[in-house]
């Protein structure tokens, strides 16, 4: 067996990365200018000690930074770094023995043994001098100034540590430097070397509005990019980050909707956005009555100026009157008398859209065609794209597509509309997606809350999955809001928006829509998918001064804009929910949630102390940020009654 591997190995072993996804095969996310911890198991052969560094690179340079590793316990270290821009950062770890902090410990133990330490003196001094070459300025100079310490001779016996020679040995500040300059001798450096996305803020933290443009016309006129503008003011006034847009495209009329999914529509019917594409054109025209590209674009740039931005529908799938039907109809399943095959989720029936056919012979010509669809409206402005039913197309075009469009436009955020098996989620979040939709709508009962978010921040998943929490969708509208009332919206607004860091409403959610289809459906009566729905925007009869309210403590509060600092607090009844997040430098925030919308609950709310900062022994404010109302409370265990009638939710701002 060939030797000259082994003799290069360094005496470090560096294991169980934190940031390492599935073996190195997927990237872990981060947000720009936000610390991104890791941490590893290292250790070596031998008794002498160890230093490591979190080493990482910005997409922009050639150079490797660094930053210092700490242990922890039972051969644990951990560190972190702050990235200053979004792309793809490298990131590894590099770990080498700590000679001088050996000797420092070791000299120590013979100094307090009473021990004739100097042989060991002059050791450190020539440790010193190895370091000389490589320190400049003033640190330079103090390790110049500790050398000649540790050779000068006593002036007269001195005893132990009173020796000013070994004051000079063990000096912190000396230790500090050799730590932050150390002669790196058979280092080890972790391989292979992990990829970390970065995104800006948005992709991680925002407040989500959707709303369909064509319904914010007067007197049950077809609206406009012009009248949707006009509705952007009261969307910004609600504290909203983004304006979640369903296809703003040319509607076909072959085999069109009508209300309530009816099969065949009636006169003036305006079917459904999704069955996209006609004589007009399809994924990169504008639906003629909604208006020209010129209008879309000022209507992109009305919201900027509200401190809005625009995400688009990514829906691949084709009316049977989009131009690609017939340029391509090889992009398309054929069944066997040669027709075209609409979509099917048996036994729903889709007969308005035309999916797509990504086995195709000539999938690279389909592929680049799609990704163009990104790349147009991107040169329009638009940095965001939710994707629908992405798990219905291939892993590979996902992970193509995303790395190819960030690659030129790192700052566009894609999310995953996808409702479907777990893994299937997790591999689109890994594979690229910023964010993806959850089971969030599904999960009402404090048992599967507190299930369903432990997975999310407290597994792996918190390294690769980012939660966008809608409280409803024009597709989506639960049991729990079409039951409770007004209590139930207000219930799962303040969950949504206070348990993840980005959620989103569909527009209705505001005036207590709650009405189903039928009974059992979680379709709407007269959805919005099929007609027109303007709505009173100025009703005062509205949870918008709520909304409004909850995006402002969203805002001013940072541990809200965090996932991985979710905790939990004991309460002794099943229908209340207690967590709390908080960071460093800011007052924790603590919610208790009646989750029963019918009739009030009062419990003992067990806190833990100690994620909250608090000593037992001390009492402290609590200040409710909804009703500006404070309590003195003291000790863990504490009571709590919330009315849903009057209000379901304190959110307290803990005051030491």
């Amino acid at each position: 067996m060939a030797m000259k591997p082994y003799l290069k190995r360094g005496h470090a072993v560096i294991e169980r990365v934190s940031l390492e996804l599935d073996g190195g095969r997927h990237r872990p996310k981060a947000v720009v200018g936000e610390a991104v911890p890791v941490s590893a198991d290292i250790f070596r052969d031998g008794p002498d000690m160890l230093l490591a560094l979190v080493r990482y690179q910005a997409p922009s340079e050639s150079r490797w930074r660094e930053a210092p590793m700490t242990f922890v316990d039972n051969d644990r270290w951990t560190g972190d770094f702050v990235p200053a821009e979004i792309g793809r950062y490298k990131v590894t770890i590099t770990a080498f023995t700590n000679h001088f902090g050996t000797w420092r410990r070791d000299l120590s133990r013979r100094v307090e043994a009473r021990q004739q330490v100097d042989l060991e003196l002059e050791e450190g001094a020539a440790l010193l001098e190895r370091h000389l070459k490589v320190v400049r300025g003033d640190e330079r100079r103090m390790l110049k100034e500790a050398i000649s310490a540790l050779r000068a001779v006593p002036d007269g016996p001195k005893d132990g540590f009173e020796d000013p020679r070994i004051a000079a040995a063990l000096d912190s500040r000396i230790a500090s430097i050799v730590a932050r300059h150390h002669v790196r001798e058979n280092a080890t450096t972790y391989k292979p070397v992990i990829e970390v996305t970065v995104d800006r803020e948005r992709g991680r933290v925002g407040a989500w509005y959707e709303f369909f443009p064509r319904s914010t016309g007067e007197n049950d006129r077809h609206g406009t990019f012009e009248t949707a503008a006009q509705l952007l003011p009261v969307i910004a006034d609600m504290g909203f980050d983004v304006i979640y847009l369903p296809p703003i495209h040319p509607i076909g009329t072959t085999a069109r909707k009508g209300r309530n999914n009816a099969l065949v529509a009636a006169p003036g019917d305006v079917g459904v956005p999704w069955a996209i594409g006609g004589p007009e054109g399809g994924h990169t025209a504008l639906h003629p009555q909604l208006g020209t590209s010129v209008e879309f674009d000022d209507f992109v740039v009305r919201a900027q100026g509200l401190g809005l931005e625009i995400a688009l529908d990514f829906a691949i799938q084709c009316s049977p009157d989009h131009p690609w039907v017939k340029q391509h109809p090889e992009w398309f399943h054929h069944r066997p008398d040669g027709t075209i095959k609409y979509a099917e989720n048996p036994p729903k029936k889709y007969q308005d859209v035309y999916p797509v056919n990504f086995d195709t012979d000539n999938r690279e010509e389909l592929w680049r065609e799609l990704k163009a669809v990104i790349d147009f409206w991107i040169s329009h402005g638009v940095k965001i794209f939710r994707v629908d039913n992405p798990h219905t197309k291939p892993f590979a075009f996902w992970e193509w597509l995303i790395e190819s469009v960030q690659k030129k436009h790192p700052d566009v955020i894609f999310l995953a509309e996808a409702f479907t098996r777990p893994k299937v989620m997790s591999e689109l979040a890994k594979l690229g997606f910023t964010q993806s939709y959850t089971y969030f709508t599904w999960r009402n009962t404090k048992w599967e809350l507190v299930e369903y978010l432990n997975e999310l921040a407290h597994s792996d998943m918190a390294l690769y999955f980012r939660p966008n929490f809608f409280t409803n969708t024009q597709d989506i509208l639960h049991d729990y809001l079409q039951t409770g009332g007004p209590p139930a919206f207000k219930v799962r607004l303040c969950l949504a928006a206070l348990l993840s860091p980005t959620y989103g409403i569909y527009s209705g959610f505001e005036f207590f829509e709650n009405v189903a289809r039928e009974p059992g459906s979680e379709e709407y009566l007269h959805s919005e998918k099929y007609e027109l729905r303007p709505r009173a925007w100025g009703s005062t009869d509205s949870l918008a001064p709520y909304i409004t309210r909850i995006n402002q403590i969203r805002r001013k509060n940072p541990s809200l804009s965090t996932l991985t600092n979710l905790r939990w607090h004991g309460t002794d009844r099943d229908q209340v929910l207690a967590f709390s997040k908080a960071s460093p430098g800011a007052e924790p925030i603590l919610v208790v949630v009646n989750l029963n919308p019918f009739h009030w609950e009062e419990c003992t709310v067990s806190l833990d102390l100690g994620a909250l900062g608090l000593d037992e022994a001390r009492p402290f404010e609590v200040h409710d940020l909804l009703t500006d109302t404070s309590y003195s409370w003291s000790g863990p265990h504490n009571y709590v009654r919330l009315d849903p009638s009057v209000e379901p939710a304190h959110v307290f701002a803990v005051r030491r």
